[in-house]
């Protein structure tokens, strides 16, 4: 990662990831950026696209554990990312596994 991603993901933690300190939220930098595109407002959602481009959004989506997108975030990311063609390409929600 870069800095500027760093520091992007600093700040976005502090009001995305409100359970940890900022410093413990960005050792995970996946899941910041997963908060934010699940629950994030449309200006943070293009800081983040803007600054960290589609391969790590794409990281974003295929590391991602379960709970952290809801269905409709699911369906829009891997649309708007191109790592589905249709909408019936879309592969299942991560879930938990007992």
């Amino acid at each position: 990662m870069n800095d500027n991603l760093d520091e992007l993901l600093l700040d976005m933690a502090r009001r995305y990831i409100w359970w940890k300190t900022p410093e413990q939220a960005c050792a995970y930098p996946l899941r910041v950026a997963a908060q934010v595109m699940n629950m994030g407002d449309f200006d943070d959602v293009i800081r983040l696209t803007d600054c960290s481009g589609g391969d790590f959004l794409c990281a974003v989506i295929r590391e991602a554990e379960p709970g952290w997108f809801s269905p409709r975030s699911w369906h829009f990311w891997h649309y708007r990312l191109g790592l589905a063609a249709d909408v019936v390409d879309i592969p299942p929600l991560p879930k938990r596994s007992f």
